[in-house]
């Protein structure tokens, strides 16, 4: 289990802060209609991104790299999330030069997402992270490029210096995104303090938020200050490590509408304009963890399902990191 963050993280109190030029217009974000359902989210800077994406956390070796791509493509996966810290970069570079033309897809038609690795923050390190990822993943432009981590791989959560990394890394991602290498720049893992260190210095605003968010993790004032700033929230973890789609809770909710307990978690996040990128290298769930566009839930189940909440992290808990 994890612990609130005493830098206020998930007060949602005093949302009031200036933003960072503007804040592309204090903007919230808001849903693009496609289709009968909202399956996709208008960030702060105009870019759209979809509302659900296949994350590829421990998808190792090109064969299930492969195999999970083609799967996602094939029933309508438009966006894919990877990292440096992953090591599969260059395998879904490969993978995707080979599939985009197989599913009759371009290049401008997917989503694609990186993260700049914790060991390469700060000046230098961050701006040549940014280009590696590039290289790796063989592509001219990412969609959206995050900082992965509040702090720096190899030293102390409490390490003063992690500020000035992030500051100078942020500035990195910036230049790297006003020279067309970024459609759109953003954090993981940052909490309220951390967003409200840098939103009053920043040039840009960040465009995403991804990080952990499930019934257990229930992190409300943060959703709320993410949308009273124009960032849009993505979560990660939303099965919790596969040990939420056993809770009785959800289990009653999945068998009442006749929907897997997956779906259940998916939707109760993308209900809440919460993006969502579940991961899995199984093509038969892969295919219904994205069919979450055609129901809905009540707002007796949404609250059933909210009321789980424990403060429970089942990844990496932030809150440590000055």
């Amino acid at each position: 289990a994890g612990h609130r963050d005493a830098r206020g993280a998930g007060t949602g109190q005093n949302l009031k802060l200036l933003p960072c030029s503007q804040l592309q217009q204090r903007a919230a974000s808001t849903m693009a209609e496609r289709g009968s359902e909202m399956e996709t989210v208008r960030l702060n800077n105009g870019v759209e991104m979809p509302l659900v994406g296949l994350g590829t956390f421990r998808l190792q070796g090109y064969e299930t790299v492969h195999r999970a791509l083609d799967a996602a493509l094939g029933q309508g996966y438009r966006a894919v999330d990877t990292a440096a810290e992953y090591g599969n970069e260059a395998d879904i570079g490969r993978a995707l030069r080979e599939l985009l033309p197989k599913h009759g897809l371009a290049r401008r038609d997917l989503f694609v997402t990186s993260k700049l690795a914790p060991r390469d923050m700060g000046r230098g390190a961050a701006e040549a992270g940014c280009r590696h990822s590039l290289e790796a993943l063989g592509l001219d432009y990412l969609d959206l490029y995050l900082v992965h981590w509040p702090g720096k791989q190899g030293h102390k959560s409490q390490d003063p210096r992690n500020p000035s990394w992030r500051r100078e890394s942020w500035e990195a991602m910036e230049r790297m995104q006003e020279a067309g290498s970024f459609r759109a720049i953003g954090v993981s893992n940052y909490t309220e303090g951390h967003l409200r260190e840098m939103l009053p210095t920043c040039r840009i605003a960040p465009a995403v938020l991804q990080t952990e968010f499930h019934p257990r993790l229930v992190q409300r004032g943060l959703l709320e200050f993410c949308t009273a700033h124009a960032i849009h929230l993505q979560a990660y973890s939303s099965l919790g490590q596969g040990e939420l789609v056993a809770e009785g809770t959800v289990l009653g909710v999945a068998a009442s509408l006749g929907r897997t307990p997956a779906q259940v978690l998916l939707r109760w996040a993308v209900q809440q304009g919460v993006g969502v990128i579940p991961k899995s290298s199984d093509p038969q769930r892969i295919g219904l963890n994205r069919q979450i566009f055609d129901f809905r839930l009540g707002q007796e189940q949404m609250d059933l399902l909210s009321a789980m909440h424990s403060n429970t992290h089942y990844c990496w808990d932030p809150g440590a990191v000055v």
